[in-house]
């Protein structure tokens, strides 16, 4: 699925194709490649580096995006540190639609996306809410392939621009095992 994007003089901007391919053993390596990266751009802001998303699960089809959640003290030092994100070739998303969130979002040379930055503050209900979803499914399989599986078909019978259309289709799953996820997530912190 490719969606091209114009400004408002119709110029093209950006082209995104909405891939979905089997996991790659690579996405591990080029996370810690990414995270030594930000980890320098950042400097000392950052409490924890993850990776998160699809790319994260081993075992499922995903969007070959790797998604990286940063832990930082004060969200708003980020900001401070723009440039050197820009420096790496991340665009500045800001908040970017939920609160108390910094993103970032980087593109090759072809201008395929490649990475996401999600940066909360420590102990957030989002940097929860993510590490409970990857951990789960990492830990119960079974869902996991059902994730990918309705992904699959969701592509697979969307026309190929509907991305609203996929993400829709993908948001009553997500909200079951979301909650199943935090449940499961805080009996673990419980029993350590």
């Amino acid at each position: 699925m490719e969606v091209n994007l114009t400004n408002y003089l119709g110029m093209k901007i950006m082209s995104f194709r909405l891939e979905i391919v089997p996991h790659n053993l690579h996405w591990k390596e080029e996370f810690n490649n990414e995270a030594q990266q930000v980890q320098k751009a950042l400097k000392n802001i950052i409490v924890a580096i993850h990776h998160i998303g699809s790319t994260a699960i081993p075992n499922i089809y995903a969007k070959p995006i790797i998604d990286l959640l940063i832990e930082v003290k004060d969200i708003q030092k980020v900001d401070l540190h723009n440039t050197s994100m820009e420096a790496l070739g991340y665009e500045t998303m800001g908040e970017f639609g939920i609160p108390n969130r910094r993103y970032f979002r980087k593109h090759n040379q072809e201008r395929k996306r490649t990475h996401h930055v999600h940066i909360f503050e420590v102990n957030s209900r989002e940097v929860t809410r993510h590490l409970a979803f990857r951990d789960y499914l990492m830990a119960y399989p079974e869902k996991a392939q059902t994730y990918s599986k309705l992904k699959q078909e969701l592509v697979k019978h969307l026309s190929p621009d509907d991305i609203e259309g996929y993400m829709d289709g993908k948001d009553p799953f997500i909200k079951t095992i979301e909650k199943e996820a935090l449940n499961w997530y805080q009996s673990q912190e419980k029993s350590l």
